[in-house]
């Protein structure tokens, strides 16, 4: 068994999608801008995040299911370097809702929200400096 993909049910996709591509800087797989899936992947590694319309999998399941409240998701990148990637991302126009700062002794993280209030958490792991 191999983990493929977590997928997050979005309302407005296209303003997820900018989220994904322009502010955090994955690369999407096709280019569907409009949806209604679109699988993004970071530089490294084989885990990918995706997005699906809600709509869509409202009609494959035959129903809407609960509207979301509070924190039900969270995605959580590994990048090199946290401050430059937090700067980069608030160029972009990410906004961050925590951090830079310590987790444990071993990792730095940051956090902000997609434009659906899914958590991003951004890990910098110190155990992997020298």
């Amino acid at each position: 068994m191999e983990l493929a993909q977590v997928r997050l049910l979005v309302s407005d996709f296209g303003t997820c999608y900018r989220f994904y591509a322009d502010v955090l800087g994955l690369k999407p797989q096709s280019g569907a801008e409009r949806g209604p899936y679109e699988k993004f992947a970071p530089p490294g590694g084989s885990a990918g995040i995706a997005l699906q319309d809600r709509a869509m999998m409202a009609e494959v399941l035959g129903e809407v299911g609960e509207p979301a409240s509070g924190h039900r998701s969270l995605v959580v990148l590994r990048v090199d370097d946290l401050d430059a990637y937090c700067e980069g991302v608030t160029e972009r126009g990410g906004v961050l809702v925590h951090g830079p700062a310590p987790m444990t002794e071993r990792m730095r993280v940051a956090h902000l929200k997609d434009p659906e209030g899914n958590l991003v958490e951004l890990q910098e792991w110190l155990l992997l400096r020298g």
